[in-house]
């Protein structure tokens, strides 16, 4: 069974993977029913802090709670007792036969955790690889031009160029963004049709369309980061990299303004050194990068790839894409 935290963790990818001995979610809590401290037992079970997961055990302790025999009784005593933040509509907490999924807020930012089991990561690997994978970075291997990938998630679509069999996606995934209200209140990547990733670059230094001020504040991020005359995204990336701050952005980028002066004003954001911690790997299919940003908030990524390296990885970028979507994989 495995154990996920999506939190500001000191993993690249922002969240906690941990492996654990039990056959199903309802084993794991039985397991773990009565303890002397609750809260140390959490850090030595699942790698760490777990924020408000204490409190079910807590309670279990106060009130002599008897240990739940099923899943029903499970989700019952859950939903009464396990301390979740923000949760006015009760939607917070879900329980199925073999995966639990947790929302909540630490009073900074949100996060959720997630127990699933083996049968739920062997069915659902277009829900879960991404969830699950914990290694940095992801796998550079690519299809050979004419692969299809059909990715069957919401996205947001952004024109550049004329319609074609491939596409580019971007997965910006951060702790603040004007197109959301809160950092777990997804709305989802973005697609680029008819390009492959060695193209996009140009492509957006080529637009100084006034309609662009309704892009995705990602895309007029990204337009900013690239260079007059490159044709590479990948210093666009390696600059964003560099960049300091949780929220890091142009105070001019709203009116989405003429490509160069917006990039200038972009240059000024950029410190003289790259921060040691920050992680890129540029490859002709995907571009990814863990950017450093403190020691509290730990790092944000971005992810940018095509339907050749998607086509390569079908499961993966599915599962990314819906990461970017909805804070529970299993939301239709």
């Amino acid at each position: 069974m495995f154990f996920v935290c999506r939190w500001r963790e000191e993993s690249p990818f922002s969240k906690r993977v941990v492996t654990l001995p039990d056959a199903t979610v309802l084993d794991w809590f039985r397991r773990g029913w009565v303890h002397d401290d609750p809260e140390a037992w959490i850090d030595s079970e699942l790698g760490g802090h777990v924020y408000g997961l204490e409190s079910i055990f807590e309670e279990v302790r106060k009130r002599n709670l008897p240990r739940p025999e099923s899943v029903d009784e499970l989700r019952e005593l859950l939903n009464e007792y396990l301390w979740v933040e923000g949760d006015d509509e009760g939607a917070f907490i879900r329980l199925g036969e073999h995966a639990l999924r947790v929302r909540t807020d630490d009073d900074e930012v949100d996060l959720a955790y997630y127990f699933l089991d083996d049968v739920a990561a062997a069915a659902s690997p277009d829900r879960l690889a991404f969830l699950l994978h914990d290694t940095w970075p992801l796998p550079a291997s690519s299809a050979a031009p004419g692969a299809v990938f059909d990715h069957g998630v919401p996205v947001r679509t952004v024109r550049l160029a004329s319609p074609g069999p491939e596409s580019v996606f971007s997965v910006r995934l951060c702790w603040e963004s004007p197109d959301a209200y809160r950092n777990l209140d997804l709305v989802g990547a973005i697609v680029f049709p008819g390009l492959t990733l060695p193209d996009l670059a140009a492509q957006l230094r080529g637009v100084d369309d006034p309609g662009a001020h309704g892009w995705p504040h990602d895309v007029r991020l990204l337009r900013a980061l690239v260079a007059p005359g490159e044709n590479d995204v990948g210093p666009a990336l390696e600059r964003y990299a560099r960049l300091p701050g949780y929220a890091p952005s142009p105070t001019g980028l709203n009116p989405a303004p003429a490509h160069a002066p917006i990039h200038g004003e972009m240059l000024e954001l950029l410190p003289a050194e790259w921060p040691a911690e920050s992680l890129i790997r540029l490859d002709p299919h995907i571009a990814q990068v863990a950017r450093y940003i403190d020691g509290f908030f730990g790092f944000d990524q971005w992810f940018l790839f095509d339907t050749r390296w998607a086509a390569a990885h079908p499961d993966l970028a599915r599962s990314l894409l819906r990461y970017a979507a909805h804070w529970d994989p299993y939301e239709t």
